[in-house]
């Protein structure tokens, strides 16, 4: 896939997700787009852009069941959930949009696990990215003390921090090969959307806490899918514990 293509693709995608409802219907349509034939044919093209997407427009789709391959997920602390349409009671879970139910136990056969992390890895990148473009929007915006708000040096800072954990985050993402490098981009999405929920709530101050402004929204999706296939804590402390059994940290990035 070149870059034009791949440009009118995410532009397509992008009008989409925006103007179609989030749920079955944005799965009726990704099919209508060739989602499936796309993930079989360029699956790492296909998923950064995909899921990138859901986080950047907020929607939501059972996109990562045809990527891990099972409805049955690995979610932080030990528990599973199950990503079925109609089976979520609205308000149960902290991203009550997104329907996750927990279960016992996990059913079906194992899932792609390394490829999951990196299509979750995409979308709280993405999800990263849409904070800071509504913080950034209201820094520049909003005008205090008769200065713009993005003229104070705190918040240009968070905002700054915010961006270079996303942009470490990428770039993990974009070297990720095998399933160690999965398991750390992943950690690193994680991590670098929860600064990025962090600093974007301090920027907006209050109006960012009101149910009128979408940012609360993005915080409670980025924290769901940090814990979804283990959050960022637990997968540091496995990538701690696999170079200890190993005695030696390999280099993510061939250079």
């Amino acid at each position: 896939m070149d870059p034009a293509e791949l440009e009118l693709l995410t532009q397509t995608l992008r009008k989409t997700m925006t103007t179609t409802a989030p749920g079955p219907a944005l799965d009726a349509a990704l099919a209508g787009l060739g989602w499936r034939e796309l993930l079989a044919e360029f699956p790492g093209p296909a998923v950064a852009t995909v899921f990138r997407l859901l986080g950047e427009t907020g929607a939501h789709a059972s996109a990562l069941t045809d990527v891990v391959g099972s409805a049955t997920l690995p979610y932080a602390g030990g528990r599973w959930v199950v990503w079925e349409y109609g089976a979520a009671v609205p308000g149960a879970g902290l991203d009550e949009e997104l329907p996750l139910r927990p279960v016992a136990a996990p059913t079906g056969d194992p899932i792609a696990l390394a490829t999951g992390r990196r299509a979750v890895g995409w979308w709280l990148l993405g999800t990263g990215h849409a904070m800071l473009a509504l913080a950034r929007g209201h820094a520049l915006d909003r005008v205090q003390f008769g200065r713009p708000l993005a003229a104070f040096q705190a918040v240009r800072h968070r905002l700054a921090e915010t961006m270079v954990a996303l942009e470490g985050a990428e770039a993990v993402l974009a070297a990720a090969e095998d399933d160690l490098g999965a398991l750390l981009a992943k950690a690193a999405a994680g991590q670098a959307a929860l600064t990025a929920a962090r600093h974007c709530q301090q920027v907006l101050g209050g109006i960012g806490f009101t149910a009128e402004h979408p940012l609360h929204r993005h915080v409670r999706r980025a924290v769901v899918l940090d814990g979804l296939l283990c959050s960022a804590r637990e997968l540091t402390r496995e990538a701690g514990a696999l170079v200890r059994s190993r005695g030696t940290a390999p280099r993510l990035v061939q250079l």
